[in-house]
């Protein structure tokens, strides 16, 4: 069990780590919701390492509701295709083929589009989103958020999300 600082300085108590989240569904049969929910818990449990993670939130863009809920959130602004996750932290970019070179242009953030582990596809992809389970209007959006400068990101499961997101703060991800 972990305690943290939250911001306004109470103390929240976590009692669950993301492999809590796994024990009634297996890793790569749990659906999209579990695994983010074990990424929130991995944000949680890491904001006294980096106090950015506490800007990391959900974009609830998705899911099912009923009609008047539905038409209720396309009023407030909620847009079809807009990815799970959104870290509004500027970061350097890193080179990808050499991480000891930096880019000197800066992200304007991070988004993460988070998919089942069963969603991705065992065959080469098309093009840079076809893994699996991306939609149309989910490339539109991703495309459409990287061109303003953001880096985007489609992960499979909670662990690839929060090595994603280690090495755009720092420029080494979980296994470094």
């Amino acid at each position: 069990m972990a305690g943290l600082y939250a911001p306004g300085h109470y103390l929240i108590v976590y009692a669950m780590t993301p492999d809590d989240y796994f024990k009634k569904v297996p890793f790569n049969e749990a659906d999209e919701h579990t695994h983010q929910c074990a990424l929130f818990c991995w944000a949680a449990m890491n904001f006294r390492n980096d106090e950015r993670l506490r800007l990391l939130h959900a974009i609830p863009n998705g899911g099912e509701r009923n009609k008047i809920v539905a038409a209720r959130m396309k009023a407030e602004g909620t847009r079809s295709g807009v990815p799970d996750i959104f870290l509004p932290v500027p970061a350097p970019r890193h080179e990808i083929n050499d991480p000891l070179v930096r880019i000197a242009s800066i992200y304007c953030g991070l988004y993460v589009e988070m998919k089942r582990p069963s969603a991705r596809l065992k065959r080469r992809p098309e093009h840079k989103w076809d893994t699996g389970g991306v939609s149309d209007v989910q490339v539109e959006w991703l495309n459409a958020l990287e061109g303003q400068g953001y880096k985007v990101v489609v992960c499979y499961d909670w662990y690839a999300a929060a090595s994603e997101i280690k090495l755009y703060l720092t420029g080494k991800g979980l296994d470094e």
